[in-house]
């Protein structure tokens, strides 16, 4: 393969910024393609990783291949040979593997990077969100082994130590080998269930960087976009499935507001209160388009694409007072009925009261006030106490901001509750 090789210490970093976007670009592609052959994730990514050290060593002074994910998949195939024949312990079986593999290099390294990568990239989804693993443990390998994060950057998005994530990555890898799960795609019986499994996990990943429920920022705007990234590739390899495009396009269009989300101070800034001039207009077309295809695919709408509908609702009224409130209530009552759910109750109860003024919001939000499942959410006392204020009520509105602030874990959303609850006494 022909480079391209760097002539000076700054092309010697440009080079290492390329082998960076090339790791980000490449690696779930690598590591998939790679765990296909071996049938074991852990091993995959070992491997993957070693030809990204030796990019790391030789593209600098050598130069940037013509093809660089064929490069590490050439890399990390002849490693994989070479782990495997020199270790005189392994059974026949993987002696017949190392044989496979090296069948499998020859001769056209583009077509063998390219073949079955669809396949590949979905079972490697579904492995890293498999139902053996924790929540938790599904987010940090999703985003290690499909985003192409470090294990720093995992941890830096999360608030949390290096070693507290390597250690859910590596308890992960075991645990999915212990459990012995094959490497593959889910049986069609199962697929819708383990499919809902893989969305549950991306939106995790995205509204822990939308809604950041701990530390000094409003928002994480790097986890929004591994999770758009992930959701978008999922939505390119199952193109029938109505639910991963109401994902995509609710994720797509909640990702428009980041601009307006916080001031310059990074103070947050309610929905309605912000500047819809700096809503990103192209994310809002290409949430409304996913959310176009979701509802042409037919059937019965799911949990996203009905969250998608709400979220088109604000995205499609230019200003705050032209939403359609009554279809939002609606949609919402929908939802309850699809997953019932306390917080979808809540959500329900601020659109009527959006809609048919604070009293209505306030009866329906009351009854919600004996849900245990709510005791400590720190949002029910906040929509409480904005409707108490919207009807004149200041002591009590006071004492829900101040309980809600109380509850939240978010620095910044504390900051906005106690100024809410300030401005009851003025």
């Amino acid at each position: 393969m022909r480079a391209r090789k760097p002539s000076t210490i700054a092309g010697v970093e440009d080079t290492k910024k390329v082998v960076e976007a090339v790791w980000r670009i490449e690696s779930a592609k690598l590591i998939a393609a790679l765990a296909r052959m071996v049938r074991d994730v852990g091993f995959a990514e070992e491997l993957a990783q070693d030809a990204l050290l030796a990019a790391l060593e030789r593209w600098p002074a050598q130069g940037v291949p013509d093809n660089p994910g064929a490069w590490l998949m050439q890399t990390a195939k002849n490693r994989a040979i070479d782990i495997i024949r020199r270790n005189q312990n392994l059974a026949r079986k993987q002696e017949e593997l190392a044989h496979q593999i090296e069948v499998a290099t020859e001769p056209d390294w583009d077509a063998a990077f390219d073949d079955d990568i669809g396949d590949d990239l979905l079972r490697l989804i579904f492995t890293a969100c498999h139902p053996v693993l924790s929540a938790e443990a599904k987010a940090a390998l999703t985003l290690r082994l499909l985003g192409g994060l470090s294990t720093g950057e995992i941890a830096r998005a999360y608030l949390t130590s290096e070693a507290t994530i390597a250690q859910r990555i590596v308890r992960a890898k075991k645990t999915l080998a212990s459990a012995q799960v094959p490497f593959e795609l889910p049986p069609k019986e199962e697929r819708a269930e383990r499919l809902s499994s893989v969305l549950e996990v991306i939106y995790l990943i995205f509204n822990e960087g939308y809604s950041a429920t701990a530390g000094d920022d409003w928002m994480r705007p790097e986890l929004c976009e591994d999770a758009l990234r992930l959701g978008r590739i999922l939505a390119g390899l199952t193109p029938d499935e109505p639910e991963v495009h109401g994902l995509v396009a609710l994720m797509e269009i909640q990702a428009s507001r980041s601009r307006a989300r916080t001031n310059a101070r990074g103070e947050p800034i309610l929905l309605l209160d912000q500047n819809r001039g700096h809503w990103d207009r192209l994310l809002i077309n290409r949430g409304l388009a996913a959310l176009d295809r979701a509802e042409k695919l037919g059937g019965a709408p799911g949990t996203y694409l009905l969250q998608a509908a709400i979220a088109a609702c604000h995205a499609r009224a230019r200003r705050a007072e032209d939403t359609d409130w009554a279809r939002i209530a609606a949609l919402y009552g929908v939802l309850a009925q699809v997953v019932p759910s306390p917080v979808v109750e809540l959500n329900r109860a601020v659109a009527v009261g959006m809609a048919e003024g604070p009293a209505a919001g306030l009866a329906a939000i009351d009854p919600l006030l004996e849900v245990r499942a709510l005791a400590k959410y720190h949002l029910l006392p906040s929509v409480r106490g904005d409707l108490l204020a919207k009807l004149g009520r200041a002591s009590e509105a006071r004492a829900e901001f101040e309980r809600a602030a109380d509850l939240t874990r978010n620095a910044r959303e504390r900051e906005l509750l106690l100024d809410r609850a300030r401005a009851c006494d003025g």
